[in-house]
């Protein structure tokens, strides 16, 4: 059903488990796996970079026209049609785009539920009909399923997932696992997969925080954020944090890892790109001559460059 979804991803995270392969000489590695996730997060947010700019810039845009927002929906407020003529009209004037700033989240998602599906898709024994989109629908048995390619990988490859343990927890087990399902990975406990588990979930929920708080102390000026954004900026802080430690009791543990790197990766690229924007802005802030009126673009606007007078 959503295989242009699936095999890209599974491709990628096909590529780079030969890669640490080849270079580790243990395939069926534990640690070689949760690599091949992590640069597998890292390749996919890396095809998303450019997405992100846009995002941020255009946040940035709205931020600053919001005294002009509001002054227009105070001077129409009772004609909401020549408010929206008027709102079309000023973010058209700053080349803003409300479809920009959601993109990268809208790129995630399918992102997301593709990995999703081709981790759970290594293990189709116990509960698989849980599973959305697996097929067969009915639950495997453990000789076939390990006899069964998932997308890019062959039998082989997944039995060498299902092998593979991260300190003692399979990658494809959660710490909710059924107990049919859990004998898939022969030799493995409930404790070892929850010591791995939480720890991840915790570390996981702190870096959704931090990232969170980084991204919210960029705000233009977070004592004048309208009611909505200030609900979501205390729901990014603190309740999405405590989601991810609730919800990561029903995750595979390489899904977890994925949490982990997601946000490590946006925690950095937060900071270079914000870091890239102000430094845009003081330069042009520099060319301005003192006593001239400014025409320094809005922050996380692109800069356009004056054209010579022939």
């Amino acid at each position: 059903m959503l295989d242009f979804i699936y095999y890209p991803v599974s491709g990628i995270l096909w590529f780079w488990h030969k890669v640490f392969s080849l270079v580790s000489g243990a395939p069926d590695s534990g640690v070689v796996w949760a690599l091949s996730v992590v640069f597998l997060v890292f390749t996919l947010r890396a095809i998303l970079f450019k997405p992100f700019v846009k995002q941020v810039r255009t946040q940035l845009v709205m931020q600053k026209l919001q005294p002009q927002i509001k002054a227009l929906q105070k001077k129409y407020a009772g004609d909401n049609q020549k408010l929206a003529a008027e709102m079309a009209k000023l973010q058209k004037e700053h080349n803003y785009s409300p479809l920009l700033g959601c993109l990268p989240m809208l790129i995630q998602a399918p992102v997301f539920i593709g990995l999703y599906h081709v981790l759970r898709s290594f293990n189709r024994t116990g509960a698989a009909t849980h599973v959305p989109f697996l097929s067969p629908t009915e639950p495997m048995s453990i000789a076939d399923n390990a006899n069964t390619a998932n997308y890019f990988f062959s039998a082989s490859d997944v039995q060498s997932f299902l092998d593979a343990k991260l300190f003692g927890a399979p990658l494809s087990a959660m710490i909710s696992s059924p107990a049919a399902q859990l004998e898939a990975f022969g030799d493995v406990t409930r404790l070892s997969i929850v010591l791995v588990a939480v720890p991840l979930m915790i570390f996981a929920a702190v870096a959704t925080h931090f990232t969170s708080r980084a991204s919210i102390a960029r705000q233009v000026d977070t004592g004048t954020v309208n009611p909505q954004t200030a609900i979501m900026n205390k729901l990014a802080l603190w309740v999405f944090p405590v989601g991810v430690v609730a919800f990561g009791a029903f995750v595979p543990v390489a899904i977890l890892i994925y949490f982990v790197s997601n946000n490590c990766w946006t925690f950095a690229q937060q900071h270079f790109v914000y870091g890239r924007i102000a430094a845009e802005q003081r330069e042009a802030d520099v060319q301005i001559p003192p006593g001239s009126a400014s025409t320094a673009p809005l922050p996380g606007a692109k800069q356009t460059k004056a054209k010579r007078k022939s």
